[in-house]
């Protein structure tokens, strides 16, 4: 568990980091993330999804 909370809080630290550093930046970005189609976010979030699985799995091997 205490590994869990260690990665966890690194997860935070590192999504935090352009919010902190770049806040006018992370504003227009998002504004143009707006006007991407759903689809093409729908993909983008399971390539996520799957390397990040992929990444646990051969992680803990």
């Amino acid at each position: 568990m205490k590994y869990f909370l260690c990665v966890l809080g690194m997860v935070f630290v590192i999504e935090g980091l352009p919010y902190f550093t770049f806040p006018d930046k992370i504003k227009i970005y998002l504004l143009k993330l707006t006007e991407i189609p759903d689809s093409s976010l729908r993909i983008m979030g399971a390539a996520a999804v799957t390397l990040g699985l992929l990444l646990v799995y051969f992680g803990t091997r």
